[in-house]
């Protein structure tokens, strides 16, 4: 989803809490990744995994030159003959550590993930979870919960979170702004309503 189209689908969403609560999200996101530097951990569940969300946001990690959000996903069946940014597997999340962030994309609860988060929790990495399970949504730092039968689906969300987390770069961190955050500044301006007065 590009920049026009995220643009869009905030507009049709205007009125709602998902624009604020996805850019609110992707902001605790860049913060973590960057202020802590040990690097993003993203992994879904065994029948749902991140990759779509893992693309984007190494799309964006390049575009806003913040390298940090570029994750490393973490598969539940992975093999080593898999190509290297494939082939990590879930023994990365016990391994993780203080500094280090663990964004959870998880439509369902899934006790044995469950178990492993909770582990990464203690050993000090910030856990941030994306979709929906109390369990879950408990041992996150923060999290933005995906009810099913709400008005966007997972995948929208992260298409949202995604875009978000690239944008609003710190104008002393990066000098001018980004092209595409002035872009999607200006379709934001053009496909807002008018002001009261009109």
């Amino acid at each position: 989803m590009d920049a026009v189209r995220v643009a869009l689908l905030r507009e049709v969403l205007a009125g709602t809490e998902w624009p604020a609560a996805t850019r609110r999200f992707a902001g605790v996101l860049r913060g973590s990744v960057v202020s802590h530097g040990g690097g993003l951990l993203l992994v879904g569940t065994e029948r749902h995994e991140p990759w779509h969300l893992a693309a984007h946001l190494v799309d964006e990690a390049a575009w806003s030159g913040t390298p940090e959000l570029a994750p490393t996903l973490v598969r539940h069946a992975a093999r080593p003959s898999d190509p290297a940014h494939l082939a990590v597997g879930l023994g990365r999340i016990e391994a993780a550590r203080r500094g280090e962030t663990l964004l959870v994309v998880a439509p369902d609860e899934d006790a044995a993930l469950l178990e492993r988060v909770h582990g990464a929790r203690r050993a000090g990495a910030t856990v941030l979870a994306l979709g929906s399970g109390r369990e879950l949504d408990a041992m996150s730092h923060e999290s933005l919960p995906v009810p099913r039968g709400a008005e966007l689906d997972l995948d929208s969300v992260q298409h949202l979170v995604s875009a978000a987390a690239g944008e609003n770069v710190v104008p002393s961190q990066r000098g001018r702004r980004r092209f595409r955050d002035r872009l999607s500044r200006l379709a934001d301006a053009l496909t807002a309503p008018p002001p009261a007065g009109w």
